[in-house]
């Protein structure tokens, strides 16, 4: 006999929780367990949602603070490898850096790139000719491939 006795004001003491804890008026079993349930979908939803303008704003955040891509040249034997990375798509960047590379004299041996929800583009590349070889360094391939950002940045903000 205890034991029902405690069962039922154990259950009792957790539906009163239940019911000031999700703001429910209802008197029955059934009727408080709706309103709970009611209750977490709605704060799912707002969950949901928090995290959605969370994310929003540390896109805008992060294109607003980095406008620019993030560019890596390593020298390796005999050439070099670039890496670029930019967190929005960037239509027609890769013209210009393309065309940069050439006007370097740089051969690309091997390159990766994906241009769908942000820029990735990574390429191994050698100077095709020996002797400019020596007289071009990490530094001026970087510098090259910036002013290829440039270049874009400017025509992409007249359009």
């Amino acid at each position: 006999m205890v034991s029902k006795v405690q069962k039922r004001a154990s259950v009792s003491k957790k539906l009163q929780s239940l019911r000031s804890i999700s703001n429910s008026h209802a008197h029955s079993k059934t009727s408080i367990i709706l309103d709970a349930s009611k209750y977490i979908q709605d704060l799912k939803r707002k969950l949901e949602q928090m995290n959605q303008e969370i994310i929003a704003a540390a896109r805008s955040s992060s294109a607003a603070q980095n406008p620019f891509p993030q560019l890596k040249v390593e020298p390796r034997e005999g050439g070099f490898l670039i890496k670029l990375f930019a967190e929005r798509s960037c239509s027609g960047l890769l013209v210009f850096i393309l065309e940069a590379f050439e006007e370097l004299g740089l051969d690309v041996h091997q390159a990766r790139v994906s241009c769908s929800n942000n820029f990735l583009l990574e390429a191994v590349g050698t100077i095709n000719d020996n002797q400019s070889a020596d007289q071009k360094d990490a530094q001026a391939v970087k510098e090259a491939v910036l002013q290829a950002i440039q270049n874009w940045s400017e025509v992409t903000q007249q359009e």
